[in-house]
C-alpha cells in the first residue's frame, strides 16, 4: 500500500460518489400472484418483499442499466469519462458471454482505451469487486475507478417457480473510488468461498461443463436459476454472521461504533437473523428489499444510493454479502463525504421509506 505524501499514512480507496438506476416497471406481489401460486401476504411474511423492478424493452440488458447508473454517477460527481482509469462490473447476468458487460458499459458512456472487466461472484459480486477496484487506487495504478453492480435477474428467473420468482428484481448501481483526501475510506475487507455450495444455488444448463444449450435443455427449463431455500438460508445466516464478527473484532470495533450495517438484500428474515446474532439493532440495518427485492450484485450500492442523504463523513459502515458458489465476505468502510450535500445535486439519495408495519 502506498503512503500519502502529505501525512505519511496509507493511501485509502474512498467511495466519493454513488448513483443507481431502476427500471420503470414495478412488479408487485399482486401481479406475481396472477403468474404463480402465491399471494402478497405469503411473500411479505416469508421475505419482506412487496415489489420489485423489471427491465422491459427489446434488446435491453444489464449493460443498459449499468450504463445509466454510470452516466448519472459521472454527472453527479462532475467527472469526465476520460478521467476514469478502470471500470469493474459485478454481474451474473452479462449481456452476452463475449464481450464483457464492462466493455459494453464503457462504450455506452464514452470511455475509451481503459481497462474494464467483469467479476462473477453472484450476490457477493460487489464486495469482491470492491476488493479488486480498491487495489487499483491503493497501489497508485488508478486515480479514479468505477465499480458497478448490476443484474437483470428477470432474464434467468422461472416465473413458474415461486421459490425464486418472488425474490429477484432488476437494477444497477455504481460507485466512484478515489484516493481518500481525509483518511476515510475502505479500512478492511475479507472474502471467502466454498464450491460445495454449488448444489444449492446454480444454473444447471448453458455452461461448458454440462448441458450445453439444446432444445431439450430449454424444454426442461434447465437454464433458470435453481435455489434450495432452506439450505441457502442457513448458510447465508451462519457465514455472513461469522464474517461480520471477524471484521468487527479484528478492527477493534464495538457495535456502538457501527453507524450502518449494509447487508446484501436477500431476505428480510436473513437480515434480521444476522443482525440478532451479531447484536446490531435493526434500526441500523439498511433495507431496500421491500421495494426492489434481491438485485444480486446491485443490492449494496443500491442501499448506499437510497440512504446517501443520511450518510455523514466518518460514519463507520460494515458491508456483508453472501451468494451462490458459495461466496461471501464483509468490508469495513468509513464514509468519506457529506451524503446529504451530494444527494441534493440529483434528489436521488433520499431517505428510504421503511418497511410498513405488519
Amino acid at each position: 500500500m502506498l503512503l500519502r505524501p502529505d501525512k505519511g499514512g496509507p493511501v485509502r480507496a474512498a467511495i466519493t460518489g454513488v448513483h443507481g438506476y431502476l427500471p420503470e416497471h414495478v412488479m408487485t406481489n399482486a401481479e406475481l400472484s396472477k403468474m404463480v401460486d402465491t399471494s402478497d401476504q405469503w411473500i411479505v411474511e416469508r421475505t419482506g418483499i412487496r415489489e420489485r423492478r423489471i427491465l422491459k424493452g427489446e434488446g435491453l440488458g444489464t449493460s443498459h442499466m449499468a450504463a445509466e447508473a454510470v452516466k448519472g454517477l459521472l454527472e453527479k460527481t462532475g467527472t469526465h469519462p476520460d478521467e476514469i482509469d478502470v471500470l469493474v462490473c459485478a454481474t451474473i447476468t452479462p449481456d452476452m458471454i463475449i464481450p464483457s458487460t464492462a466493455n459494453l458499459i464503457c462504450d455506452a458512456v464514452g470511455m475509451r482505451h481503459i481497462g474494464s472487466f467483469d467479476v462473477q461472484a453472484a450476490c457477493s459480486g460487489f464486495v469482491y469487486g470492491l476488493d479488486i477496484a480498491s487495489q487499483y487506487i491503493e497501489t497508485g495504478r488508478a486515480k479514479k475507478a468505477i465499480l458497478v453492480g448490476g443484474d437483470k435477474m428477470s432474464s434467468m428467473i422461472d416465473y413458474q417457480d415461486r421459490t425464486t420468482c418472488i425474490l429477484f428484481g432488476d437494477a444497477a448501481a455504481a460507485v466512484l473510488l478515489e484516493p481518500s483526501e481525509n483518511g476515510y475510506g475502505l479500512r478492511d475487507i475479507e472474502l471467502h468461498s466454498d464450491g460445495a455450495g454449488m448444489q444449492h444455488i446454480h444454473q444447471l444448463a448453458g455452461g461448458s461443463r454440462t448441458n450445453p444449450p439444446t432444445a431439450a435443455t430449454i424444454e426442461k427449463r434447465m437454464h433458470y436459476l435453481y435455489l434450495n431455500g432452506p439450505a441457502v438460508f442457513r448458510a447465508a445466516t451462519e457465514r455472513m454472521s461469522g464474517s461480520v464478527r471477524e471484521i468487527v473484532t479484528r478492527n477493534n470495533l464495538t457495535l456502538d461504533d457501527i453507524k450502518w450495517f449494509v447487508p446484501h438484500q436477500a431476505n428480510k428474515r436473513i437480515l434480521e437473523a444476522i443482525a440478532d446474532r451479531v447484536g446490531i439493532p435493526h434500526e441500523k440495518v439498511m433495507m431496500t428489499l421491500q421495494k426492489y427485492g434481491n438485485t444480486t450484485a446491485a443490492t449494496i450500492p443500491l442501499c448506499l444510493w437510497e440512504y446517501e442523504s443520511q450518510l455523514k463523513e466518518g460514519d463507520k459502515l460494515v458491508f456483508a454479502a453472501f451468494g451462490g458458489g458459495y461466496t461471501w465476505g464483509s468490508a469495513y468502510v468509513e464514509w468519506a463525504y457529506d451524503g446529504a450535500a451530494a444527494a441534493k445535486k440529483t434528489g436521488k439519495g433520499r431517505p428510504v421509506s421503511q418497511v410498513p408495519a405488519e
